[in-house]
């Protein structure tokens, strides 16, 4: 994303998806792998049953459904508001409801001030292995909430 003049980012085109881009994709590779692995083992073990061996294909099944439910995070802009979806839930924002976007220094991912004067994660921009991604995401974000927020009655 190219910065303009004024040190802001140029804003995208609306929808824009903001995820960890790494993270998911080692988690989902780390899925597959989990799978085929435990399936792999329980059908080469002598020995074992049918059930114990349904039992390690379920095993690898509930793993491997923790690791889709932490590659879930993601924050989806539109021109109406955001969409921030974390592990275990979602929620829609209007722009008027964001007041503040927030990535300070050790933050483990993006914080929303919101309107209500409470906070919410944005798992979906964490700096973990992409910080330059994740520091410009941020960026993109508030320069967003900015736009779309000013000019409105009590923004």
């Amino acid at each position: 994303m190219a910065d303009t003049a004024a040190g802001r980012p140029e804003l995208p085109a609306l929808p824009v998806t903001f995820r960890p881009g790494h993270t998911r994709a080692v988690l989902l590779a780390a899925a597959v792998v989990l799978f085929v692995v435990l399936t792999t083992v329980a059908m080469l073990l002598d020995g074992l049953g049918p059930g114990e061996r349904l039992s390690f294909v379920l095993t690898a099944l509930i793993l491997d459904g923790v690791l889709l439910m932490l590659a879930r995070p993601k924050a989806v802009a539109e021109e109406s508001g955001v969409t921030v979806v974390n592990l275990t839930r979602r929620r829609r924002l209007d722009w008027a409801e964001i007041v503040r976007v927030n990535l300070r220094a050790g933050d483990p991912w993006v914080f929303l001030d919101l309107s209500d004067g409470t906070s919410l994660p944005v798992l979906g921009i964490q700096p973990g292995i992409a910080k330059q991604r994740a520091v410009a995401d941020a960026r993109t974000l508030r320069a967003l909430a900015e736009a779309r927020s000013a000019g409105r009655p009590g923004a």
